[in-house]
C-alpha cells in the first residue's frame, strides 16, 4: 500500500464533503462517499448492489463553519500544552506555537471569521436579530486577530528563554483560550442555528456554495483537510496528538 493511499483511508484526510457523507455510516440519512459505500458493501457479504449511485451531498453552512471550529478548538489545545510548559518550566520549541499562529491568522481570522462578518453578521443585523450578540462577536474577532500579533511576534527561541518575554507569551496565550472557548460555544449553540430562520431556502444553499468558493480560492480542494492534517503534524510534534492519552484513569 503506498503512502499515499494509507493517508486517503485516515479521518484528517477527508475532504468537506466526504466528511458529512461519510455520516451515512452511523444511519443518519447522509449518503456515503463511494469508497465508504464499497467498503460497507464489502463488509457485509454482498457480492453486488443494485442500488443506483448516489452523488456527495454538499456541506451546509452552519455545518461547514462549526467544524472549523473544529480546528480551531485543537489549536487552543495545543496553545494549552504551550502554557503548561511555560508553567513548568519545561523545554518547548518556538516552531509549534509560530505554525499554530499561522493557521490562525490564515484559517480562522483571514477566512473564517471573514466569512462571519462578510455573510452573517450582516444578515442578522439586517433582521433585527441577535444585533447584540454578532457585535461583541465582531469585537472579540479584532481582539484575536490583536491577541495573534502579540502570540507572532513572541513566538522565538529568544522570548522563551527570557522569562518576562515567555510570560508575556503565555499570557496572550491564555486570554485567547479564554475568550474564543464562549466565543465560538456561542456561535455553534445560538448563531449557526438560527441562520435558517434570516434566509430563505435558496439563499441558505447559496451561501454553501460561497463558502466552498471561497475556500478552493484560499487553499484550494480539500483545504479544510490540509488544514486538519496541519494541525495533527503540530499535535505530533508536541507529543499530544494521541486521544487514548487524554483518557483519566477512574
Amino acid at each position: 500500500m503506498t503512502e499515499q493511499t494509507e493517508r486517503s483511508d485516515r479521518p484528517e484526510y477527508i475532504s468537506r464533503r466526504g466528511f458529512v457523507s461519510l455520516a451515512g455510516l452511523t444511519g443518519v440519512g447522509i449518503v456515503a462517499p463511494k469508497w465508504a459505500m464499497a467498503e460497507q458493501r464489502a463488509g457485509s457479504g454482498s457480492a453486488k448492489s443494485t442500488a443506483p449511485p448516489h452523488e456527495e451531498e454538499d456541506v451546509a453552512p452552519p455545518e461547514d463553519l462549526m467544524r472549523e471550529h473544529g480546528v480551531l478548538k485543537r489549536v487552543l489545545l495545543i496553545y494549552d500544552e504551550a502554557i503548561r510548559r511555560i508553567d513548568a518550566k519545561q523545554p518547548l520549541s518556538p516552531d509549534p506555537i509560530k505554525n499554530s499562529a499561522q493557521i490562525i491568522r490564515s484559517f480562522i481570522e483571514d477566512y473564517h471569521e471573514k466569512l462571519e462578518e462578510d455573510y452573517l453578521f450582516p444578515r442578522f443585523e439586517k433582521a433585527g436579530k441577535l444585533a447584540d450578540l454578532t457585535s461583541v462577536l465582531r469585537t472579540q474577532h479584532q481582539a484575536g486577530r490583536r491577541l495573534t500579533d502579540q502570540i507572532t511576534q513572541l513566538a522565538t527561541a529568544a522570548s522563551l528563554k527570557d522569562v518576562s518575554s515567555a510570560s508575556r507569551l503565555r499570557d496572550a496565550m491564555r486570554q485567547f483560550n479564554r475568550m474564543y472557548a464562549p466565543h465560538e460555544a456561542r456561535e455553534d449553540t445560538v448563531l449557526f442555528p438560527a441562520l435558517r430562520t434570516i434566509v430563505s431556502k435558496n439563499e441558505f444553499a447559496a451561501l454553501g456554495e460561497e463558502f466552498e468558493k471561497k475556500e478552493h480560492q484560499l487553499f484550494g480542494e480539500d483545504g479544510f483537510a490540509k488544514m486538519v492534517e496541519r494541525v495533527a503534524s503540530i499535535e505530533k510534534a508536541l507529543g499530544i496528538y494521541e486521544l487514548a492519552q487524554f483518557t483519566p484513569h477512574v
